[in-house]
């Protein structure tokens, strides 16, 4: 009989924790391919900031050596990404190939300007930036003028925003919810322990001394299944890069392994904590309800 109550008791044990293993797999999962998302979509917003951009158009007869010099001033700038000198002659030839027909030799001269093409840094890349920025580099006296457009950078850095914000409403929604299915997944599972937890109390144990082990045993278990749920990434990760090379970036992927493996363990304690102080507040009486 004794043999059979403990066997009960055994299985009862390992049905609760794995349920919670399992739960906290599920969920932390989840939140690691949302980490996935944001860390993408903030790369792939820099990218798109990154591809915008102004070009300097330079006064014609200036010395090549000083277009060269103002060139390399620019690559040092912090708020620059990369710059392209874009010769006269490179221009028309451009322009030759794209019409189709040779406009220098029907007009009988090169209407064109050599032009330095910058990209700018993500956080530089809007209208405000680039006004400071042509303000400045219209004081140089090689500059003509700058052109850039500038609804574009607008709809871009707008959109990005939008966007952004979306990720992190739904974000903050889901761990809402994810740490609410976790808690309940625990304090259900502590519920047929509320009597073990109301003896220890009627024997004089403090609530420090009653939480301990049940916390100890919630963190190694939420550890398991943060454990499984990075191993679950780890094939999601192997398979992203096999069959989205290039669209998907999974540079920070052990930050996001990191995060997953704290999160586990700080949702589980935290929940445990919450659960049991809920039956150490309860009447004997309510027990039985």
């Amino acid at each position: 009989m004794s043999s059979n109550l403990q066997d009960i008791k055994k299985t009862s044990f390992i049905g609760s924790y794995t349920s919670i293993t399992i739960s906290i797999s599920l969920v932390i999962f989840m939140l690691g391919l949302i980490g996935l998302l944001l860390i993408n979509a903030k790369k792939l917003s820099d990218y798109a900031k990154e591809n915008l951009g102004f070009s300097v158009i330079l006064i014609n007869d200036k010395k090549e050596m000083d277009i060269i010099r103002l060139q390399k001033e620019l690559d040092l700038a912090d708020y620059v990404l990369e710059t392209k000198l874009v010769s006269k002659e490179e221009a028309a030839k451009d322009l030759r190939e794209t019409l189709g027909e040779d406009f220098v030799g029907f007009l009988g001269f090169n209407p064109l300007f050599t032009t330095i093409d910058v990209k700018l840094r993500a956080n530089y890349a809007n209208t405000d930036s680039i006004s400071v920025l042509e303000a400045h580099l219209k004081q140089n006296p090689l500059v003509k003028e700058i052109r850039y457009q500038k609804s574009l950078v607008n709809k871009v850095n707008e959109n990005v925003k939008k966007i952004s914000f979306a990720l992190f409403l739904f974000s903050l929604l889901f761990f809402s919810i994810s740490f609410a299915l976790i808690n309940n997944t625990i304090r259900l599972s502590f519920y047929s322990k509320r009597f073990l937890i109301n003896t220890m109390q009627l024997v004089g144990a403090t609530p420090g001394f009653i939480r301990k082990p049940f916390i100890v045993k919630s963190v190694f278990f939420g550890a398991l299944g943060a454990l499984f749920a990075i191993l679950m990434m780890i094939i999601t990760v192997y398979f992203l890069q096999n069959t989205l090379e290039g669209v998907i970036l999974i540079k920070d992927k052990w930050v996001i392994f990191a995060l997953m493996l704290i999160l586990g363990v700080f949702i589980s304690a935290i929940s445990t904590y919450f659960a049991v102080n809920q039956f150490l507040k309860m009447k004997t009486s309510d027990l039985y309800y």
